[in-house]
């Protein structure tokens, strides 16, 4: 796979899933370095932290995000994101990933344009390997 992806980004505080997530990533080789964050403002103090230090390296290509989270949830995180996505060097695929199956949810995720697409929990390998083809 020539474009491999550098780097993704998991925010959600379900350990359980993201260790699922992690073991699934690394077994087929789907990225060179994961980045795990509990919450949205652990993920986006990360982001802001880049750009306070112009440091574009460990820029994420790929997000997936949860939107129920304690701290600051999916939409904060989304909402906060949104104002500095275009500060970055690298075009960054956000995918909300939650056990929500509320219509409401959904259709919210995919209105946003920051949002390309929104999977269910508990995604599988295929769903996964979509995704970091790009091609989800």
């Amino acid at each position: 796979m020539n474009n491999k992806i550098k780097v993704a980004c998991i925010i959600d505080d379900d350990n359980i899933y993201v260790n699922l997530v992690k073991k699934i990533i690394e077994t087929k080789k789907l990225c060179d370095n994961l980045l795990v964050f509990k919450d949205g403002k652990d993920g986006i103090d990360y982001f802001e932290a880049l750009l306070q230090n112009l440091n574009q390296k460990g820029i994420p290509e790929i997000i997936l995000l949860d939107i129920n989270m304690p701290i600051m949830d999916g939409w904060e995180f989304i909402e906060r994101f949104t104002k500095i996505q275009n500060k970055f060097d690298k075009r960054i695929t956000l995918y909300v990933v939650s056990s929500s199956i509320n219509v409401t949810d959904i259709d919210k995720a995919k209105s946003l344009s920051t949002v390309q697409n929104y999977l269910v929990k508990p995604v599988n390998i295929d769903d996964l390997e979509a995704v970091f083809s790009r091609t989800a």
